[in-house]
């Protein structure tokens, strides 16, 4: 809205500041103040008023509505310093709201983005009404119905489970049945403000206790014959699907994106424990298998980070690919992040399942990832988000050229957000899956980056590769209900657009003045785990990769700064 004033500037610097030390035992929003109140299914009072003085919920309305949000990748700065702290306070507090509202953003009216806005700008809640244990990932299936009536009212009927915050949001977004007809077109949205609705028609179901995310507030809710005016309506009757759709290309790359600074902590754990621990007369850390280890986590942590990273930007440069990038980015980071917080469970030994001392934040950001992981959309429909749209990439390919220039610099300029420019399915040519031919081409007879070179020969191949097999998918392999082996195509794509983004990274950043960035070795490092992934090797990292990659991370965490790409100051 024209004339709206923005909310102040911040961002994750100041944010970090007001969090403190979390290693500081008398932090009163420190590790153990975090896991003390996870063993109580709550979140620390403090965090959350800590947020509240922040004016986080700023960061999820629109710069045009009066909020900060403009850019995509300083929503995920900002989210990961509350992530990095306690999931369950990044999620329950902050993303979940985020969640509902682009929905709004997307695609409902100016007085329904004006009255969000006013919401979240005033600290509040609006909550997702999407899930049903019945029906899972279909959303085409969902029962709870909003029936039209002849005065263009609607009556809401039938109940909703894992729904965070539902006590606590003002507003809801409803994923309702509208029609009785078989399709996409039967389903719509509703924007609903809890105020405005009879109290004797709904009713909250009892919260659901969950292994991990034990502070988000997860409840249900029942609606009998609620009345519910036709302003409610998002966008029109039956665009229901199409609103998800479009909201899942920013949540899929952002949640991801924000859920990285999980494995930061958990690196950092695991780092404070080998390093103090003395096993066989020497420190863990002196332990070959535990350097190894170590060095492939930070690996895989710079690798999602160039995934989600490229992705995030890649909404606002390549919105035309968004509704393919994203789902893959979802995909192969939350099942890279468990993977490498897994292993890590295995240096910590007993250590990493203790609720109790030192290093028992581990034991709760391994559970709260896992549900972060998940979210509203399972890893494996993911794939099949992606699995339909690869033969028409496929096709476009050949036409594809460079990347934008600067896709994935850290921190460069963006146009604003624009979300009326995502589109349903993937349009415009995949211009990231042509960055591995590109690079063996550039540097081909350049020793200096020898290694390197050879790693972007491998992976063009590959991606030349899934190509042919995309093209070679029958119409009966891309329905829901296909062939499992075809979901294989999707997954190894995955894999070859993580690769494609950590050579783009790499190319991008190496004049930005940060010397580990221009290194070709962490590129190198990842390009090798990712052998694993499409089956050319192991990925496990050679000793002349793996032994300078610890001694990078070292140099990290005696300076006290992130573990991913950017590497900014931490407290502490």
């Amino acid at each position: 809205m024209s004339g709206t004033t923005a909310a102040p500037r911040s961002d994750a610097a100041d944010l970090e500041r007001r969090f403190g030390d979390p290693w500081e035992p008398a932090n009163p929003v420190g590790h153990a103040a975090t896991v003390a109140a996870d063993e109580r299914d709550e979140v620390v009072a403090g965090a959350e008023h800590l947020l509240d003085e922040y004016g986080l919920g700023a960061e999820f309305v629109p710069v045009g509505l009066g909020g900060r949000l403009d850019r995509l990748d300083r929503l995920v700065e900002v989210m990961r310093a509350v992530f990095r702290r306690d999931p369950a306070l990044g999620l329950g507090y902050g993303a979940s709201s985020f969640i509902a509202a682009v929905n709004v953003w997307s695609s409902g009216s100016d007085e329904q983005r004006r009255r969000l806005a006013g919401i979240l700008l005033r600290g509040g809640r609006v909550a997702t009404v999407y899930h049903e244990l019945e029906h899972g990932n279909d959303l085409a299936g969902a029962e709870f119905t909003a029936r039209p009536q002849e005065d263009g009212t609607l009556r809401l009927h039938g109940h909703k489970e894992l729904v965070s915050n539902v006590r606590r949001a003002e507003a809801l977004v409803i994923f309702s049945r509208t029609s009785e007809s078989p399709g996409s077109r039967s389903h719509s949205q509703l924007l609903v403000e809890k105020e405005l609705l009879p109290a004797d028609r709904y009713r909250y179901r009892p919260r659901f206790p969950s292994v991990g995310m034990r502070g988000v507030q997860l409840g249900g809710i029942e609606f009998d014959d609620c009345p519910v005016g036709p302003e409610t309506v998002v966008g029109r009757l039956g665009q229901g699907v199409e609103s998800a759709f479009r909201s899942f290309q920013l949540t899929r790359t952002a949640l991801p994106a924000m859920a990285t600074a999980i494995l930061d902590t958990g690196l950092r754990t695991t780092l404070r424990f080998v390093r103090s621990r003395r096993l066989y007369g020497q420190y863990a850390s002196d332990l070959p298998l535990v350097r190894q280890t170590l060095a492939e986590t930070f690996t895989d942590l710079l690798m999602c980070d160039a995934l989600a990273t490229t992705g995030v930007r890649a909404v606002h440069l390549l919105p035309g690919a968004t509704a393919m990038y994203a789902s893959a980015v979802k995909f192969l980071v939350a099942k890279q992040l468990m993977d490498a917080m897994d292993r890590l469970s295995v240096v910590l030994g007993a250590h990493f399942y203790l609720r109790g001392g030192e290093f028992a934040i581990f034991q709760k950001q391994l559970r709260d990832l896992q549900v972060v992981g998940f979210g509203h959309a399972a890893r494996i429909a993911c794939l099949a988000t992606v699995l339909p749209q690869l033969p028409g990439a496929a096709r476009r390919a050949r036409g594809a050229g460079a990347p934008p220039e600067l896709l994935s610099r850290i921190g460069a300029e963006l146009p604003p957000l624009d979300f009326g420019r995502l589109t349903l399915g993937a349009t415009g040519p995949d211009h990231l899956a042509a960055v591995p031919a590109q690079l063996a081409e550039e540097l081909a007879g350049r020793a200096e980056y020898r290694g390197l070179h050879r790693l972007a020969t491998v992976f063009a191949a590959e991606t030349e590769l899934v190509r042919a097999d995309a093209l070679a998918l029958a119409p009966r392999d891309l329905a829901v209900g296909g062939s499992a082996d075809a979901l294989e195509v999707p997954a190894r794509y995955a894999a070859l657009l993580a690769a494609a983004c950590c050579l783009n990274t790499w190319r991008d950043n190496r004049d930005n003045g940060d010397p580990f960035l221009a290194d070709p070795l962490w590129a190198e490092a990842a390009l090798t785990r990712l052998l694993g992934r499409v089956g050319r090797g192991s990925g496990r990292l050679p000793a002349e990769r793996a032994e300078p990659m610890y001694r990078a991370l070292l140099e990290r965490d005696d300076a006290r700064r992130g573990f991913d790409l950017a590497g900014r100051d931490l407290p502490g």
